[in-house]
């Protein structure tokens, strides 16, 4: 039997908060690019206004779908803002992700750069109030982190889950940029005497530490010594 045709899914729909102004032709709206991108990355940065100033928090995140989750204190500004209630419209937030993939060394100062891949989501932020959503919401948290690692931990109590407040930001204004290859130096400064090229930069994991206090009974788990 032959393999199914793979579809590729519906791309995102340019607006005018998703088209760059700088380098349009290096954004993209393929929705597995940008999921890519995002599932890739450890940390977000989510930027929202609080008494007319601009903040930007970095935060844990995790993607079901095309949705985004992100998690803190009950107590925290942005999850205040937002509401814990059906009836909370929310905060608008602007959320982003960028991998430096590489150093872009010009023979001109100007011309200096790095290969990176970013997404930017706009959107409303709203709270989860469904406790159903809110226990896969964390668990897909903790596995953006560590696949599998949720379902090889205690999952939080009824304390520790009503200390945590949930956001669900999903992804309709959304759109990645990417830049690759080498630097754009200007002909007539090709004849200069500096080295110009492109340093690749690499992400890897070490070596687990286990804690002190691990009974070594407990080994190492697949999806740790995997990695």
């Amino acid at each position: 039997m032959e393999n199914a045709m793979h579809v590729a899914p519906a791309p995102y729909t340019p607006t005018d908060r998703t088209v760059p102004t700088r380098s349009p032709e290096r954004a993209s709206y393929d929705r597995e690019l940008v999921h890519s991108i995002l599932d890739e990355a450890y940390v977000c940065h989510l930027g929202f206004v609080r008494d007319g100033a601009p903040v930007v928090l970095p935060t844990l995140y995790g993607r079901i779908g095309d949705s985004l989750y992100v998690h803190g204190s009950t107590g925290s500004r942005p999850l205040r803002a937002a509401g814990r209630t059906e009836e909370a419209p929310g905060i608008e937030v602007c959320l982003t992700v960028t991998h430096v993939d590489g150093l872009v060394l010009a023979r001109s100062a100007f011309h200096h750069s790095i290969n990176y891949r970013s997404v930017v989501v706009h959107g409303t932020a709203r709270p989860v109030v469904d406790e159903e959503e809110r226990r896969i919401a964390l668990d897909a948290l903790v596995d953006h982190v560590v696949p599998g690692r949720s379902a090889d931990s205690r999952p939080a109590n009824a304390k520790e889950l009503a200390a945590t407040a949930v956001l669900r930001l999903d992804l309709d204004e959304v759109s990645a940029k990417v830049r690759t290859g080498p630097p754009n130096d200007e002909p007539e400064d090709a004849s200069l005497p500096y080295w110009t090229g492109v340093v690749p930069l690499t992400r890897g994991h070490g070596t687990p530490i286990p804690a002190d206090d691990l009974d070594p009974a407990v080994a190492l788990p697949d999806y740790l010594s995997a990695r």
